[in-house]
């Protein structure tokens, strides 16, 4: 995996392209049913390395996607937070979307809060987005309260059409903020 000299840095962070040494880590992450509560299942390990595929193929595209979170402090690994394409259809797509997770140990801190403000002023400021989305099942109310902290707006509401519309994860509320 290759290491970014557009990392975007924070205060307390270190947003960046993934190290071979974040693998572990993020499959642990991907396995705690807390960290995944609001995801329809848990990630096996194999999916995980399929997803970290998937995130590089991305990056090497767009020069840009979903960036590894470290402390700057300790280099310490604590989860991603960075840009995305849906990849279904929807009333608001195409679109860029800005998402992020985080370990648990990690939560309740700030990070969060702290890349996706990030985030927003490099996809506004350095990669020229005109607009990013965020979306969250309605029952995830600490990232939907990220979401107001970094300034998005709330515009509405879906049914991820990924999801059945008998799951309690299906209505997702939406955000978005403009350049």
């Amino acid at each position: 995996m290759i290491s970014d000299k557009n990392a975007i840095q924070t205060e307390r962070l270190i947003l960046r392209r993934w190290k071979e040494s974040d693998t572990d880590h993020f499959v642990a992450m991907n396995k705690d049913e807390e960290v995944m509560r609001y995801f329809p299942s848990l990630l096996s390990e194999q999916q995980t390395l399929e997803f970290l595929e998937r995130i590089e193929a991305f990056f090497e595209q767009s020069n840009y996607g979903l960036y590894a979170a470290e402390l700057k402090a300790t280099g310490e690994f604590i989860g991603y937070a960075g840009f995305a394409k849906p990849a279904f259809n929807s009333f608001f797509t195409p679109c860029v979307e800005i998402g992020w997770r985080l370990a648990k140990e990690y939560w309740g801190m700030g990070y969060a809060t702290e890349a996706g403000k990030g985030c927003l002023l490099y996809g506004f400021k350095k990669l020229g987005f005109d607009r990013i989305v965020s979306f969250t099942s309605l029952l995830n109310v600490k990232s939907e309260s990220v979401m107001k902290r970094i300034g998005m707006t709330r515009i509405g509401e879906f049914d991820h059409p990924s999801l059945p519309s008998s799951s309690p994860l299906c209505r997702h509320v939406l955000y978005e903020s403009l350049a």
